[in-house]
């Protein structure tokens, strides 16, 4: 038996079947996968602050504005600050100049201002990041938190420490502890999970 030649007039495939079905494009190389009707995975819902996170917020911002305090109170106690550096270097070198004082009277004015305004952002900062759920800054807060403690140990031993930073201080630590406390409670630790979750595709 043999076969009849095609028609060479016919354009090419022409008497073939055609392929069954619809044929779908191929999808595009490192295209996203898709859920149902074909749409992209969607987010889950960010989570609800829970009361514990709320009122830890508030509190470093209570906090910020205790840093703000503090160094207003500084400014406002300023006037025997350099005659207190003149004193101390007075006692390595009795000849010391009055530019030398000046020198260490403006080191240590710029000095107070740029902690006193770190401490500030910083509260506010991890009131932010905190607010947000996220699960680093609990860690940075609780490690900030253990400074502040030390630092108030450090103030309490100091002999020249006066009662107003000594106060300030304290409170500063006692809100440190409780805004601790709520960070790490159950019901917060399971707003930080949940909130991990909600930025990851699934």
């Amino acid at each position: 038996m043999t076969s009849t030649p095609s028609d060479p007039n016919e354009p090419f495939g022409a008497g073939q079947p055609a392929y069954p079905g619809p044929q779908q494009p191929a999808a595009p190389y490192g295209s996203y996968p898709t859920g149902p009707g074909g749409q992209p995975p969607q987010r889950p819902a960010a989570p609800t602050q829970p009361s514990s996170i709320a009122l830890a917020v508030k509190l470093m911002l209570v906090g910020a504005a205790l840093s703000v305090i503090s160094l207003v109170y500084s400014f406002a106690t300023i006037g025997s600050l350099k005659d207190d550096i003149r004193t101390e270097l007075m006692k390595n070198d009795v000849d010391v100049s009055q530019s030398t004082i000046d020198a260490a009277y403006a080191v240590t004015i710029t000095i107070a201002v740029v902690f006193g305004l770190i401490g500030a952002l910083l509260w506010v900062w991890m009131a932010w990041k905190n607010g947000q759920g996220r699960s680093w800054a609990r860690v940075v807060a609780t490690i900030l938190g253990v400074l502040n403690i030390v630092g108030l140990l450090f103030t309490i031993a100091g002999s020249n420490a006066e009662t107003i930073s000594v106060i300030l201080s304290v409170v500063s630590s006692v809100l440190a502890v409780v805004i601790l406390v709520l960070l790490w409670k159950k019901e917060s630790s399971a707003f930080y999970d949940a909130t991990a979750a909600s930025r990851q595709l699934y």
